[in-house]
């Protein structure tokens, strides 16, 4: 598979709390260099970033990050703002708590809801499925296939364990609807990122793949 391809399937990645302007600034001159999907940022900085971008990229943020158990109320109120400032994509992050009871139509309304705050943009739903055995992550796949999200997201990269190939597999056996998948968190080489697309991920988040491909760059003009 070209670079190029991967390049293009990957959400190129700021979420660190520590995170700065000229930090921010980077990822977007990065992500149109390199020709990624988005750049995926926190809220604070989609606006300066939209503004910054002038459409040459699509901004895409975080709500409910990263634990998910805010209101569906501030969740809306979040996405709804992120729209307002220019975000073109929302990745939300799930109650996990309602997960682990069992509260299916709880989230799935709150997924439905979200959606509609987005007023048309595409919604990613996080699913912190290092947390959930493997039969709740095949319930969340249903659930989101039934919903009106666009794509289903392995994980936050905030928790004890990011994307692997066992859960991606699993989405891609329970995903109905034309529902995609986004591999996330932890995702260190090219290898790896090959490897999340043959078995079913159409987005990667991730801050690496670009590093790499920069480094790589850098390394061949020494010659």
């Amino acid at each position: 598979m070209e670079i190029k391809e991967i390049l293009s399937k990957v959400d190129h990645t700021l979420l660190k709390p520590e995170s700065t302007w000229e930090q921010i600034k980077e990822i977007c001159d990065d992500g149109i260099k390199y020709e990624t999907a988005s750049v995926c940022i926190p809220p604070s900085f989609v606006k300066q970033a939209a503004d910054y971008v002038d459409g040459k990229i699509a901004i895409c943020t975080v709500i409910g990050f990263p634990n998910g158990y805010n209101t569906t109320e501030i969740k809306c109120a979040e996405a709804a703002q992120a729209v307002k400032e220019g975000a073109a994509e929302i990745d939300m992050v799930i109650n996990i708590g309602w997960a682990k009871e069992g509260r299916w139509d709880d989230i799935f309304c709150e997924i439905n809801k979200i959606k509609e705050a987005c007023d048309g943009r595409l919604l990613k739903v996080i699913v912190e499925t290092c947390l959930l055995t493997d039969e709740e992550i095949a319930k969340v796949a249903n659930v989101v296939s039934m919903s009106k999200a666009d794509f289903i997201k392995t994980s936050t990269g905030f928790s004890t364990e990011g994307a692997t190939f066992h859960v991606v597999k699993i989405f891609a056996d329970n995903i109905s609807n034309g529902t995609k998948i986004k591999a996330a968190g932890g995702i260190s080489s090219l290898e790896d990122a090959e490897k999340f697309i043959e078995l079913g991920a159409d987005r990667l988040g991730t801050s690496r793949i670009v590093k790499i491909v920069k480094n790589e760059n850098a390394g061949a003009n020494e010659y």
